[in-house]
């Protein structure tokens, strides 16, 4: 017994002498001790893959199978946990070029495949060989006495070719300094995975107040799963280098849609950036769109604006009547302060509000986007424009006065407004013009506010089913 371990010995010892190629070793998910995933706003994921492998002392053939088949593969890196410093990667390659019929035959171009007929006298399968001589835009086949440019059978394959993957796979040379059981991680950039925030809240009766919750929808088009992902989330604009690059074409994302509603998620600060991270694992399928819980938050304290804009260009010449039924938007309003219930910085996203109508049910009363926003800020959105209020303006007057000192023109107009309310209860209206230039108000029916230097403000009460009138005169030079 122990004469037959020495010749075993002395054999591999040999075979290591003779230069042979060592055996490819071959690393699935079923390898993964864990996975951690952070995914960014703009395409773009940092995965973290940790397998249990068992290498041999030496150089090392590795196909580390079931990666992204979006990976950037410039980016990875291949490290040992259990043993720091003990693998080194000598060389590595991406085999994207994944098995299907097409790229079989492509492979076999100048090979031999065989061509299994049924012969319509006998019924018998007759099989003869042929070359393959070309897949371009059609099969060419030679046989032993003709050329034929199509396949009347069914084709046979002695082998797959070894570059022909049936997952995306990173091989990998490897130098390892010891054998033995080891874990090891791979982490690598990586596009196909994005995220987005979205946000479902619902006023109460008298729009003085609203639920909030935050969804974070993660879509994944990367070409594989990650099962029980450690999941992270980065919120911020990233600088990114844009490399010169082929189009990728997307692969086709799945109708469902999975739903994670467990507690919200840890905010922390990341740099100039905001990291969230789900508390347990998650699995992200492939070709899915799933949701997570970013935050829930009750009776938040909100205000209502009806506001009518104005534009600037008819201060500066005769217009008459300017416009007859025009819009008044309705905004809302809140504070994302601890004292409203909230606090935790917003991820950018779309906010769809809701109201119950007198039955009680539920109905979408409109929606708005909302950019990142830190704590404290106050978050302000358009829902859509007011039915029962409605607006007239008209240039009552228009005089083009004498420039004077550095002015070199000057400007005197007046104006109208005239707001209609048909609702059942008085509203208020907010009347925002931004006047060009150096300007004065010379009159105005109601008192106003320059809330900033080239924007005057009026805060005006219409009673219910009723109307109210204002009239300004201003003075515009430049």
């Amino acid at each position: 017994m122990k004469s037959a371990r020495l010749l075993l010995t002395a054999f591999l010892f040999l075979a290591g002498l003779s230069g042979l190629p060592a055996e490819e070793l071959r690393s699935t998910q079923a390898d993964q001790t864990g996975v951690a995933v952070t995914i960014y706003n703009q395409d773009l994921a940092l995965v973290k893959d940790r397998r249990q492998l068992t290498l041999t002392r030496g150089e090392v053939p590795l196909a580390y199978r079931d990666v992204s088949a979006r990976i950037r593969p410039e980016t990875a890196l291949l490290r040992s946990l259990s043993h720091p410093g003990s693998v080194r990667v000598l060389e590595q390659n991406f085999d994207f070029d994944l098995l299907s019929p097409q790229k079989l035959l492509e492979k076999y171009v100048g090979r031999r495949v065989r061509v299994a007929r049924i012969n319509p006298a006998t019924g018998l399968e007759q099989i003869e060989q042929a070359t393959v001589l070309s897949t371009n835009q059609g099969v060419v086949l030679r046989y032993v006495d003709r050329i034929e440019n199509s396949v009347a059978g069914r084709l046979i394959f002695d082998e797959v070719p070894a570059n022909l993957r049936d997952r995306p796979t990173l091989v990998t040379l490897l130098q390892s300094s010891r054998g033995g059981s080891q874990e090891v991680e791979l982490s690598y950039l990586t596009g196909g995975l994005a995220w987005k925030a979205d946000y479902v809240a619902e006023l109460n009766a008298d729009d003085t107040a609203l639920d909030l919750a935050g969804w974070v929808t993660l879509t994944n088009q990367s070409g594989s799963r990650y099962e029980n992902a450690r999941l992270q989330l980065v919120a911020g604009d990233l600088n990114r280098v844009q490399p010169e690059r082929k189009a990728q074409a997307l692969m086709e994302m799945s109708r469902g849609a999975a739903v994670d509603s467990a507690a919200p998620m840890a905010e922390e600060g990341l740099f100039e950036y905001h990291l969230y991270t789900l508390a347990r694992p998650t699995t992200i399928a492939d070709n899915q769109t799933k949701q997570v819980a970013l935050l829930n938050a009750a009776s938040v304290p909100v205000s209502k604006q009806l506001l009518l804009q104005g534009n600037d260009y008819y201060y500066r010449s005769s217009y008459g009547e300017i416009g007859q039924k025009l819009k008044v938007a309705v905004f809302i309003e809140l504070v994302n302060d601890e004292k409203s219930h909230m606090g935790m910085p917003l991820p950018k996203g779309i906010v769809r509000v809701y109201k119950q109508d007198r039955s009680g049910n539920a109905q979408f009363v409109g929606e708005d986007q909302i950019d990142h926003t830190p704590k404290n800020e106050a978050v302000r959105m358009k829902l859509g424009d007011a039915f029962d209020v409605t607006a007239s303006k008209v240039q009552i007057d228009y005089q083009k006065r004498g420039a004077s000192g550095r002015y070199s023109q000057a400007h005197e107009s007046a104006y109208r407004i005239e707001l209609k309310n048909a609702k059942s209860e008085a509203v208020t209206v907010t009347v925002r013009e931004p006047v060009p230039g150096d300007w004065k108000m010379l009159e105005a029916s109601a008192p106003h506010q320059r809330v900033a230097a080239g924007t005057a403000e009026w805060q005006l009460e219409v009673p219910a089913e009723g109307s109210r009138v204002l009239e300004y005169r201003v003075l515009v030079r430049w």
